[in-house]
């Protein structure tokens, strides 16, 4: 019963390292892309 209950703890830290990295990756992009639209709002337009 503990191996199966490691074992099921190791999976869902596993999950949440994926779905913290996969977050991380996509709130950079996110900051990226809002940058960028500023910068050739300002940068373009005037």
């Amino acid at each position: 019963m503990t191996i199966a209950a490691i074992i099921v703890a190791v999976v869902l830290g596993f999950l949440a390292f994926r779905f913290v990295t996969g977050m991380v990756k996509f709130a950079i992009l996110a900051l990226i892309a809002v940058v960028l639209v500023w910068f050739f709002a300002n940068g373009v337009a005037h």
